[in-house]
């Protein structure tokens, strides 16, 4: 997949540099020379430019990308007018990256759904989403085990734990299964979520539900792509 990150900051970095990692083709742009010529040799492209100047952004590859990542943090003013940029070029999917209060009602304002927070661990699992749809949410356990969140496999529906089998087909273990579903408040729709408690054998995977798995990541990567 391709996605394009601006901004070169901390996060930026961290998320470009992971995306890479992971396959990915990586366009990031950065105003500072030196810092897109430190990072060439760790992420696909690096292009030096002004992520505010329509024509500059025009050059690249927009509306071509999976996602934009507007990774921006130090200058909110710049971040939030190349976001405007990118939203009157009509890019699909624009992901911002929020530092303030104020900056996140604009965001809203602009209707900009996904936002994240700027710490190095949500670059991490905002690429770990990127790289795969299904994934909800992930963290590290160490270098070998993760926890993930993500929807249950279409092909498990309506099964207990027990009849899907999980541990002994794909070496995952099932820490609990979530509750979904979305909430009218003061008329916005919040989506709330509600764990069921540790899971056990006659636990079923029902549609909506997502699941929770302790593992290695190639394991799990697994059960999404053949439980589908």
């Amino acid at each position: 997949m391709k996605y394009i990150v601006l901004g070169l900051g901390h996060f930026g970095k961290s998320l470009a540099i992971h995306l890479t990692e992971l396959g990915h083709e990586v366009i990031a742009a950065d105003k500072k020379l030196t810092i897109v010529e430190q990072l060439k040799d760790k992420i696909t492209h690096t292009v030096c430019m002004d992520t505010t100047d329509k024509e500059s952004v025009s050059s690249l590859p927009v509306k071509d990308s999976d996602a934009v990542i507007v990774a921006i943090g130090e200058d909110e003013g710049a971040s939030m007018l190349t976001t405007a940029l990118l939203k009157q070029l009509g890019v699909k999917r624009i992901i911002g990256r929020v530092v303030s209060e104020l900056q996140k009602t604009v965001l809203e304002a602009m209707q900009i759904d996904e936002y994240i927070m700027p710490e190095e661990e949500a670059a991490e699992r905002l690429a770990m989403r990127l790289d795969n749809v299904d994934i909800i949410d992930s963290f590290k356990v160490s270098d070998k085990y993760s926890i993930i969140e993500t929807r249950v496999p279409p092909k498990y529906l309506g099964m207990t734990l027990k009849d899907a089998n999980l541990t002994n087909k794909y070496k995952v273990i099932v820490l609990t299964t979530v509750k979904s579903y979305d909430k009218q408040v003061k008329g916005k729709t919040i989506q709330y979520k509600e764990a069921s408690g540790i899971a056990v054998s006659d636990t079923k995977l029902d549609e909506d539900d997502l699941l929770v798995l302790f593992g290695e990541l190639s394991d799990i990567k697994r059960l999404i792509e053949k439980g589908e």
